[in-house]
């Protein structure tokens, strides 16, 4: 299965299960500070055996063909833990988790999980919107003396922000499905309606201006 035909079959997934949620009118607001009029929860996908199992191969599979030096695997806390768990245990690679912040209490530990310093990891998250949250993530790897040979993520919003982020930080990243990809398949299957694509499209154009309807 090519790239373009795993980003389909994963929106179909996401919409299957009724991942995707729409409020135009009391928006989510994201940790950005962004409003946004849909959020989708990849974590849903971690309760449908289906999705799981295909989101979690598709994930092991582009890691095995074009990062095949990876040594650990990282999930970034919290949604990208059980991915990241998922992901090792195929490729039968340790893994480690990334908290936001240290641990107030205990050890104090951001990263939990055995390190393995020089060694190349590859962070998985399971969405990435502004590309903040990861590359917080990637730098407190790259603090503990590992190097961050990739971001993975099942979903991406493909924003400018996040391209630029990433691009100055020299992290490559790469997700299952994106936002076009997502807005084609809920056309294709009528899951929303012609009202809600356009103003999901126009949303994407300038989602740190939209302020709801």
């Amino acid at each position: 299965m090519n790239p373009q035909e795993t980003a389909e079959q994963v929106a179909k997934l996401l919409l299957k299960i009724k991942a995707v949620s729409l409020s135009p009118k009391s928006p989510f607001k994201w940790a950005s500070g962004w409003l946004s009029p849909i959020y989708c929860d990849n974590r849903l996908t971690l309760g449908d055996p289906i999705a799981r199992t295909f989101i979690a191969d598709a994930l092991a599979h582009h890691i095995q063909q074009n990062v095949p030096e990876a040594q650990a695997i990282a999930g970034v806390a919290t949604a990208g833990i059980p991915q990241a768990a998922l992901v090792a245990d195929r490729l039968q690679l340790p893994m480690l988790y990334v908290r936001p912040e240290p641990k107030q209490h205990g050890r104090g530990q951001q990263i939990e999980g055995q390190t393995f310093p020089h060694s190349g990891i590859v962070l998985i998250e399971d969405l990435i919107s502004t590309g903040g949250s990861s590359l917080k993530a990637a730098r407190a790897v790259q603090d503990a003396d590992m190097n961050v040979l990739c971001i993975v993520s099942v979903f991406s919003y493909g924003f400018d922000q996040a391209q630029t982020l990433f691009k100055e930080a020299e992290i490559p990243f790469f997700s299952l499905c994106d936002y076009p990809t997502l807005l084609s398949m809920a056309r294709l299957s009528g899951a929303l309606t012609a009202t809600e694509l356009t103003l999901l499209s126009q949303w994407r154009e300038n989602p740190a201006a939209w302020s709801g309807v």
